[in-house]
């Protein structure tokens, strides 16, 4: 507890006014890669507490779209349209397309992590299960030239996860933002669909 009261990442968006330490991530990696752009349409799944959410929202603007989907509720974000439910979910589906409109999705992120049982293999399992289901929606709801952010963590199954979303990225890239943690195994996987 005390080294998450300390953190100066912690402390800085308690400052600058981010629900998330996680929000310093995403900046971090979009100030390298420029994959948020004004006006775009942005998924944000798992998106609670909204650090990302903010962050997406801040940068596509008015013109933009930021549709955030979480198990758990999300206090209102200025920019962000919410919808609570499993986005696996038909009900959740069908909230998201009517969001949606005629609009296509430029880029999904995701910083899901489930619930921490403190046995590896099982957390690991758990982890790379979300990470999967998040691949499976962007493949199917990706514009042509879109793009998808994901946190994954080292371990077993996480080879795999990078050799399946080459399958279907034309570019695929590793990021460890400097505001992760340096005893954490999270890495965050770019897969852009056109270069």
């Amino acid at each position: 507890m005390s080294e998450h009261v300390n953190d100066s990442y912690v402390q800085r968006a308690q400052k600058e006014g981010y629900r998330s330490r996680a929000a310093y991530k995403l900046l971090e990696i979009d100030e390298r890669d420029r994959i948020l752009k004004s006006g775009m349409v942005v998924v944000d799944l798992g998106a609670t507490p909204g650090g990302w959410s903010q962050v997406a929202a801040s940068k596509v603007g008015g013109g933009g779209k930021v549709i955030a989907v979480d198990l758990l509720p999300l206090h209102p974000i200025h920019g962000v349209e919410f919808i609570q439910g499993d986005f696996c979910d038909d009900s959740v589906m069908a909230q998201l397309e009517e969001k949606l409109g005629s609009k296509k999705i430029g880029l999904v992120i995701s910083d899901m992590s489930p619930n921490i049982s403190g046995i590896n293999m099982t957390d690991q399992a758990r982890a790379m299960h979300l990470a999967e289901l998040a691949l499976d929606f962007s493949i199917h709801h990706l514009q042509s030239s879109g793009s998808f952010l994901v946190k994954v963590f080292q371990g077993v199954g996480f080879e795999d996860y990078i050799k399946l979303m080459r399958s279907y990225f034309a570019r695929v890239v590793t990021r460890k933002p400097d505001s992760s943690r340096d005893r954490s195994n999270e890495l965050y996987l770019l897969g852009t669909l056109k270069i």
